[in-house]
């Protein structure tokens, strides 16, 4: 796969159903996740997502919600921490991909669920089925930047 994309924003919440706060950067730690977000060092997710420790989105899939459903939400409100440009995601479910110096592998779907429909607006749910982004493991420490590139390894 020679597909090269970038991050075109980056978003943590402090806690659970906190609000997302946009960042230009973010420090990224192996095992552990983002400093700052509600992921870090959190005991792995009620519903199963083990290894979740960033999340991930298309800035297109925000598009086609706007374009297809008449659901026009911020990309942060997907409560998807990076918000990248110009690559599947998709294609990184169980593969290893890089995220400027960081190092992911991707670990499943991150479909959309009633909760976040909750927070945003009917019809995001519908709207993002399947394109809701990806939850992925960090592999290795590093620094995650707006403009970076987003590959696979």
């Amino acid at each position: 796969m020679a597909v090269r994309g970038i991050v075109e924003s980056i978003h943590l919440a402090a806690a659970p159903g906190a609000p997302m706060q946009s960042v230009t950067e973010v420090r990224a730690e192996a095992g552990r996740g983002l400093v700052g977000d509600r992921y870090y060092e959190a005991a792995p997710a009620p519903h199963g997502h083990g290894g979740q420790q960033v999340t991930l989105v298309e800035a297109e899939a925000v598009e086609a919600l706007a374009r297809d459903y008449g659901v026009v939400i911020d990309p942060g409100e997907t409560r998807r921490n990076i918000v990248t440009r110009g690559v599947p995601l998709n294609h990184f479910v169980h593969r290893e991909f890089r995220v400027g110096e960081v190092r992911l592998r991707g670990v499943g779907l991150c479909e959309p669920c009633h909760h976040l429909q909750q927070l945003t607006r009917p019809g995001v749910l519908r709207g993002l089925v399947h394109r809701g982004g990806l939850r992925a493991a960090i592999l290795s420490d590093g620094t995650i930047r707006v403009g970076d590139p987003v590959e696979p390894v």
